[in-house]
């Protein structure tokens, strides 16, 4: 295993239409480079129908067999190869130099500022401009003015690293003014301040809304507004077993679980936070609603699981970030109704990939304008978490006042997060 090769990644379309492309990564390993390919694949607003992967602890060689969500932008399948050559060992010192000696820190935080008058579907319009341009955005801060104008402020990165140059800023610029049309008042791109991160606090949440944000447990009924709707339990026949018996080095984690998507990058992400070894994965595909992920595993040490409390400990973990990867509810605030959302965020500091559109984009569909909107960090149940927080303005389809609409809006913008 392992032959060197020029296409550390390589990427082949179908051969007709519907059929998956297949990726195939054959570089050096690392430690959480699933997770990291996975991300890049969920940002890319892909679905992995299945994927084999092994590594000797020196070489690693992945396949994946992956497929558009229907709601996602054009995927530039050379961006995608340029992005998961970045993440792989073989790549990261001409990656670096390159940057180092041709460009500013791909870290780069620019701001997007535009003010326009308001309308249904603006932020979710804007925000797919964006992923279409493949920038990220790490912070926003969105507000409504007594005229009906929308001022917003976008901290984004750019995943090429060409957000420096004139013609990349004008190309955005261009494609946000052709969005916004005759409503934009002015539109403007500017490398952010280095007080920056100062923007990515919120307000504090209250402590009930937070114990009902950030708890959660693996209960056989849950009163929260998080709960599952029934047709959503299917959630809880989640799965994770442990097995010793079939490998003189490895432990076997077998995981049966409803699909969602990013499903393998939240496997992947806790393993990765866990230092959790993997030396041979298999990804099934979907067969009525379910995967099945079978994973020869090691601690960070070499070792077998054979303490019973580690495997209890790692197992819980898992089903846990199966169940609720993503936290929604719908909370008052003041006079106002406010929606959020959460996620974890790896140990490595990135949060979870297209939150921010989805939640726009469900919101669009059932024709719910936002009044405000904000993307901060949180600490909480020992750990950090995305809070995205959205002021909702009432309509008289949805009277936000009315549980059963609270109830509809939480389970739309659920469903779209997961996919289904």
């Amino acid at each position: 295993m392992g032959v060197l090769s020029d296409d550390v990644v390589v990427i082949q379309k179908g051969n007709r239409p519907g059929e998956p492309c297949v990726i195939t990564v054959n570089c050096p390993d690392k430690t959480g480079l699933g997770c990291d390919i996975c991300r890049i694949i969920l940002d890319f607003g892909l679905y992995i129908e299945k994927a084999d992967f092994s590594t000797d602890g020196i070489w690693c060689y992945l396949v994946l067999w992956v497929f558009p969500h229907s709601s996602s932008p054009i995927v530039r399948l050379s961006n995608l190869k340029n992005q998961l050559q970045s993440v792989c060992p073989s790549c990261t010192m001409s990656y670096y130099f390159f940057q180092q000696t041709t460009r500013p820190s791909s870290s780069a935080v620019y701001l997007l500022t535009f003010v326009c008058l308001d309308r249904k579907g603006l932020l979710h319009d804007v925000t797919q401009i964006l992923s279409e341009l493949e920038l990220s955005i790490q912070s926003v801060k969105v507000t409504t003015t007594p005229d009906d104008r929308v001022l917003d402020l976008f901290f984004i990165t750019d995943n090429m690293d060409l957000l420096h140059t004139k013609e990349r800023q004008d190309e955005t610029l261009k494609q946000l003014h052709d969005v916004l049309g005759e409503s934009c008042i002015s539109c403007e791109l500017q490398l952010a301040d280095p007080v920056y991160e100062s923007h990515r606090g919120i307000p504090s949440l209250s402590p009930v809304v937070a114990e009902e944000l950030f708890t959660c447990e693996l209960l056989d009924k849950e009163t929260l507004s998080q709960a599952l709707s029934p047709d959503m339990t299917k959630l809880k026949e989640s799965n994770v077993t442990m097995d010793n018996s079939l490998s003189p080095a490895h432990t076997l984690l077998q995981i049966h679980c409803a699909d969602h998507k990013g499903l393998l990058y939240d496997i992947m992400r806790t393993l990765k936070d866990c230092n959790i070894k993997i030396s041979y994965g298999r990804f099934s595909p979907n067969v009525k609603g379910y995967r099945d992920l079978d994973l020869f595993i090691q601690q960070k040490d070499g070792k077998k699981f054979v303490d019973p409390d580690k495997q209890s400990a790692l197992c819980l973990c898992l089903k846990v970030e199966m169940l609720h990867p993503l936290r929604v509810i719908i909370a008052d605030r003041g006079p106002d109704t406010e929606l959020l959302v959460a996620n974890p965020v790896e140990l490595s500091g990135k949060g979870r990939p297209r939150v921010f559109y989805d939640v726009t984009l469900a919101l669009k569909t059932l024709g719910i304008c936002i009044f405000s909107a904000e993307i901060g960090r949180v600490s909480a149940s020992d750990r950090e978490w995305e809070v995205y927080r959205f002021l909702l303005e009432e309509n008289h389809k949805f009277q936000l006042s009315n549980m059963v609409a609270k109830n509809q809006i939480v389970d739309r913008v659920r469903r779209t997060l997961m996919g289904w």
